[in-house]
């Protein structure tokens, strides 16, 4: 049997280049709503951001996925976020 490629992205907050597996995708999709793709398969403009909850305070306070993703993000995406980051 063929063994598949380990797959990596970057983190667009601190740059490192990781597992897709330890990382969240979050997404805008095109009619503009966020949501996280725990799929990997949501059609939108997508950032990868560590599955870390200080990775996740340094997005919010800088703003680097409302930047990455050309648009604001509401407070409730990263309740949201931190909830999926805390169960895992």
């Amino acid at each position: 049997m063929k063994q598949r490629k380990e797959v990596f992205r970057t983190c667009v907050i601190t740059k490192e280049k990781l597992p897709k597996k330890d990382l969240l995708r979050i997404v805008r999709t095109p009619e503009g709503n966020i949501e996280v793709d725990l799929t990997g398969k949501l059609n939108g403009r997508g950032a990868y951001i560590k599955k870390d909850i200080e990775v996740l305070e340094k997005a919010k306070k800088g703003n680097a996925l409302g930047k990455h993703l050309e648009v604001n993000i509401p407070d409730s995406v990263y309740e949201h976020i931190k909830e999926i980051i805390e169960e895992k």
